[in-house]
């Protein structure tokens, strides 16, 4: 190798390379350590890229509430997700009990972060604790300095009736609601504790739609804040 070069062709090509690849032309070489180290490295990237983007909504939720008010975080979140639900709901809409429960954990898995399943004869339950998305901003202290995040001051829908609410949680209600607005069945509920980062979120998977509570259906009487 060159001395002005600082990596061999060969290290330059695993560079650029997904670590999937690389894992599994490990797993295939018998190099069982290797492919520990590697799946290792691919999570602390995928988690650091993740709380990167998390962050990024929070700052900007932020700087929309504080500069614009509640009424604007409400119509920004729900102009998003009344586009997301419309193909999420559909994409659940014609799967089965146990794959709609896959798929539900496999978003939250997304997340990188371990939570628990609970299933009784009305539904699935998944207790994060914390969330690895909401949860963890509170637990990481991102409310306070040096980052600020904004909290909602006026209990409302979309903070779930609750005062001085994180505004990055405030999107769990139009994810909850969402789906009914696209006219499909609800999706995986999630419900925030009363005291948020000291306390475990559930999010709820109704075996009968039916029996999902009214509250978070969408309605036609929702559409601000107000």
């Amino acid at each position: 190798m060159s001395k002005d070069k600082v990596f061999t062709p060969e290290e330059l090509k695993e560079l650029g390379q997904q670590r999937k690849e690389l894992i599994q032309t490990s797993i295939d070489a018998g190099d069982k350590e290797r492919a520990k180290k590697l799946t290792r490295q691919m999570h602390r990237e995928f988690l650091s890229l993740h709380d990167i983007y998390r962050d990024w909504i929070a700052s900007l939720l932020s700087f929309i509430g504080r500069r614009y008010g509640d009424e604007a975080v409400h119509n920004a979140l729900q102009e998003y997700f009344d586009m997301l639900m419309q193909s999420l709901g559909k994409a659940y809409a014609d799967q089965d009990l146990r794959r709609m429960a896959e798929m539900a954990a496999a978003g939250l898995r997304g997340h990188l972060h371990p939570f628990e399943v609970e299933e009784d004869e009305e539904k699935f339950t998944f207790v994060l604790n914390p969330c690895g998305s909401g949860g963890r901003l509170m637990v990481e202290g991102k409310y306070g300095p040096p980052c600020n995040f904004f909290k909602i001051q006026k209990a409302q829908e979309m903070t779930f009736q609750q005062q001085d609410f994180p505004v990055y949680c405030s999107h769990c209600f139009f994810q909850n609601i969402g789906p009914t607005k696209a006219g499909n069945s609800p999706l995986p509920i999630v419900v925030p504790p009363k005291q948020m980062g000291k306390e475990p979120c559930r999010a709820y998977l109704y075996k009968d739609p039916s029996r999902c509570p009214e509250e978070y259906k969408a309605s036609s009487k929702r559409g601000s804040s107000k």
